[in-house]
């Protein structure tokens, strides 16, 4: 029988949710990290598309892809370098996906977002069918973190799909769409606050629509004035958004904020002589 712990509120959690492999808590630090990670996700597989062409590039992504997998399942608990290592790639590897279907297949962004969004629900329902929760703070079994990264990795295609749908096919542009889903994303977080929205639904809606939203800025900053961006290049805003995500993570790694603080459970006192138990 797993042994309680006590975190310093004194609150008891279980050993099982001591080894959650994912961010304890979700922090603001949390969704910063995490819009630039699908930002630079976004700028780093378009420069090495463009530079060594879609097949290489795929081919590499992918190996580092799973190679990052590999080791976010063989951490025994949550490794925040680690973790967001594994993030990051799958940004980069979503994006490759999704832009693969769209320039090599010619699948129309309209058809890729249907596909992903139809993905991400059946995702959903085997998952909740499968563990009755839908719940970030549940990872603490390997089949829940397979039913996790398989979501994560359904958002980001879906969001890219769903970012180049509104830039490109709808006509809005990189900025206008990255505006339109900065203000998308705060429904979540009003009606949370505000309506006590179901924290899971808040959760999920607001993940799937930060790959979007980073994703369209990050187009925006790197692709030229003729094509409605500023022109710092994919190359010169991957670079900086790495900076951006190394620095957060850093800090993270020091200070623990993600972390639940734990304290090592009190034992009883024995009974003095002559004392009974009650």
């Amino acid at each position: 029988m797993a042994t309680p712990q006590l975190r310093r509120d004194g609150r008891r959690v279980s050993a099982a949710y001591a080894a959650s492999k994912v961010p304890e808590k979700i922090t603001v630090y949390f969704w910063i990290i995490k819009i630039l990670t699908t930002a630079m996700g976004e700028a780093l597989a378009d420069f090495l598309a463009l530079r060594y062409g879609p097949i290489i590039t795929g081919l590499a992504g992918t190996v580092v892809f799973a190679l990052a997998l590999v080791l976010q399942f063989r951490a025994r608990r949550y490794r925040v370098w680690v973790y967001w290592f594994a993030v990051v790639m799958v940004a980069v590897w979503g994006t490759m996906v999704a832009d693969g279907l769209h320039i090599e297949l010619h699948v129309p962004y309209a058809v890729s977002t249907t596909v992903f969004a139809l993905c991400l629900a059946v995702i959903f329902a085997v998952w909740y069918a499968a563990e009755r929760t839908l719940s970030i703070h549940s990872i603490t079994t390997p089949r829940r973190e397979m039913f996790y990264w398989a979501t994560v990795i359904a958002t980001f295609a879906l969001g890219t799909a769903l970012g180049d749908l509104t830039a490109t096919t709808l006509g809005l542009g990189f900025l206008a769409s990255g505006i339109m889903f900065t203000v998308v994303i705060a429904i979540p977080a009003v009606a949370y606050w505000k309506l006590r929205m179901n924290a899971i639904l808040a959760f999920w809606f607001a993940y799937v629509v930060t790959r979007p939203l980073g994703a369209s800025y990050a187009d925006w900053l790197g692709v030229s004035p003729a094509h409605g961006g500023v022109g710092l290049g994919r190359g010169l805003v991957a670079l900086i958004l790495t900076v951006f995500i190394v620095g957060f993570v850093g800090y993270l790694a020091v200070t623990r904020k993600d972390i639940e603080p734990r304290v090592a459970a009190v034992p009883r006192r024995a009974p003095a002589p002559g004392q009974h138990r009650r």
